[in-house]
């Protein structure tokens, strides 16, 4: 696959590369599972090339974004989807969660917002009625090339 958008994530696929003991890499997960995910959670639809990226460079693990406890990106799908439903919370629109903190909220793109479509963030546990926010001109390339230079830094990338 040809990389457009996470040049930097390709190009560092280690968070501490120096580090015998832990290096952070990223691991990628196949096109064939992307495809598969692109069915479930697309309608057979490509996903935004931005996140196709993502998945296959760093859909297994990624040092900048947090999977949660789930084994595989179906089985995040699977918890968000889970908890909204809990939560009595849908989103109408076609949507694919990427990251996952503190078990209360996740960040999500809408599918149908182009290739580099803008993050959401979302609270399911909230009373609130806005329990979904945009993040500021936020996409997940300068999420992820952000928390790289973070980690660069010697910062959390989170």
């Amino acid at each position: 696959m040809e990389i457009n958008f996470l040049k930097y994530l390709r190009d560092n696929p280690s968070a501490y590369p120096y580090d015998k003991d832990y290096k952070a890499t990223i691991q990628p997960i196949s096109i064939e599972e992307i495809e598969h995910l692109e069915q479930l959670y697309n309608s057979g639809n490509p996903f935004p090339k931005v996140l196709k990226e993502l998945l296959f460079l760093a859909g297994n693990d990624c040092y900048v974004c947090d999977y949660g406890i789930n084994e595989t990106q179906q089985e995040l799908q699977e918890w968000v989807r889970e908890d909204m439903l809990e939560n009595k919370r849908t989103i109408s629109r076609p949507f694919y969660a990427f990251d996952v903190y503190g078990g209360s909220q996740f960040l999500f793109i809408y599918l149908d917002d182009g290739y580099n479509p803008a993050i959401y963030e979302a609270h399911p546990y909230s009373n609130n009625d806005s329990w979904i926010s945009r993040l500021s001109n936020l996409t997940i390339k300068n999420l992820v090339d952000n928390g790289i230079e973070r980690i660069k830094r010697g910062e959390n990338p989170f």
